[in-house]
């Protein structure tokens, strides 16, 4: 017992020092159906910590790198002022030190002052807040940028006005475009995977993780496409066929007692205690978990699933200066450094993988592109698929489904 006490003490002391990673990409649908408690607790705080900017944070933030050669935005083509949605540890105003100011330093470099911040922990929470007032940048998945281009919230880019945009990935600068258009600045990107207590279960494959009764899954309607790669026949996770879709619910069905975690300290406590023999993770997490001095080990499996999360414009922005002076910030090496290492995802710009960045891109391959062959990155929906005509489930419906298996 006190060796799991001193693991979990160790686990949670690397978790709250380096941040919480972004979720998965989830179904837009659960913005109205599961979050409304949520976002609205989630509104009342992020207000506050959007009115008070002149006040870091009491979380951790990245130290600013080199300052950019922005020039100050020109008064008659921009307002100066910036209005942003993103996930939490994305976009920071202040840090463990008085000198670690993200945001600060976008505002000092640029000229362009930060009116808005607004944060969430969901791409649910993320809809809603969308929803409900305009933004001139979003930091998106794929599914709220599918949502999001469809409804005509956001608008093309122009690839020419970001610096450094073909340095990122082309593998990531071809998932943000759509109809030949550029609708974003690939960001960070993430995949998922299952570790195992080693001292206790010898690995096994995904049938036999979902089947075990101590397993901890993520609490994402996206798991159905985790559960749809133990399925063979299975193409594309992300558009089984309707036959596909039931077995993989019938296969996550199989042990209701299941645990679904939304905290990372979920897992470290889950296998600190020895209550969990699986369970579904990132490899930043794992290794936090092999850091506690937990024997964590990884389910080899032949394909995983992946997302990107990309900087959007807002459509309809008047003066789009400083928004593109965000995307140049976003886009640049040294501040998708800081990104990854604060928040435990791979850099879209290969360049940035240095430094305190090092690590996270080595457990991701990012370096690696043959590495990622077996990563299934979800698609903007509805892909290529024909639901209508029953070729496929597009995981934009899978809230209800999910909501029976979860709740």
């Amino acid at each position: 017992m006190a060796l799991a006490v001193a693991a979990l003490a160790a686990g949670t002391a690397l978790v709250v020092g380096v941040g919480t990673s972004a979720p998965a990409p989830q179904a837009t649908t659960m913005a109205k159906a599961t979050t409304a408690k949520a976002t609205d607790t989630a509104k009342a705080t992020d207000t506050a910590k959007a009115t008070d900017t002149a006040k870091p944070s009491a979380t951790g933030s990245p130290t600013p790198g080199t300052p950019s050669a922005t020039p100050t935005p020109d008064p008659a083509k921009s307002d100066g002022t910036l209005q942003i949605l993103t996930y939490r540890g994305y976009a920071e105003y202040g840090g463990i030190s008085a000198d670690a100011n993200w945001v600060g330093s976008f505002e000092r470099d640029t000229g362009c002052r930060v009116a808005r911040l607004d944060t969430v922990q969901t791409e649910a929470e993320m809809a809603d807040r969308f929803d409900d007032r305009p933004y001139d940048v979003v930091s998106a998945g794929p599914v709220l940028a599918g949502h999001l281009i469809k409804t005509k919230q956001v608008q093309p880019i122009d690839p020419a006005k970001v610096a450094g945009y073909d340095d990122l990935a082309e593998r990531f600068r071809d998932m943000s475009t759509v109809s030949g258009k550029a609708y974003g600045v690939p960001f960070l990107w993430g995949f998922n995977e299952f570790v195992y207590d080693s001292s206790k279960v010898k690995g096994g494959d995904l049938k036999q993780v979902f089947a075990a009764d101590r397993v901890a899954l993520q609490d994402t309607p996206m798991t159905i496409a985790e559960a749809a790669l133990a399925d063979e026949s299975v193409k594309n996770p992300y558009e089984p066929t309707a036959e596909q879709f039931d077995r993989a619910i019938a296969l996550l069905g199989q042990n209701r007692e299941r645990t679904y975690w939304k905290n990372p300290i979920d897992l470290l406590k889950g296998f600190s205690t020895g209550s969990l023999d699986y369970a579904q993770t990132t490899p930043y997490y794992r290794l936090l978990l092999q850091a506690a001095k937990l024997p964590i080990k990884t389910v080899r499996t032949a394909r995983t699933t992946g997302w990107v999360d990309s900087w959007m414009l807002g459509a309809n922005v008047p003066d789009t200066g400083c928004a593109y002076r965000w995307l140049n910030w976003m886009a640049e090496a040294d501040h998708q450094r800081e990104a990854a290492a604060w928040m435990g995802l791979a850099p879209a710009n290969p360049k940035a993988c240095k430094k305190d960045a090092a690590r996270i891109c080595a457990a991701y391959g990012a370096e690696k592109p043959h590495r990622l062959d077996r990563v299934v990155f979800a698609q903007r929906p509805p892909g290529d698929c024909r639901p209508e005509d029953g070729e496929c489930t597009i995981y934009t419906t899978w809230q209800k489904p999910w909501s029976g298996l979860a709740e």
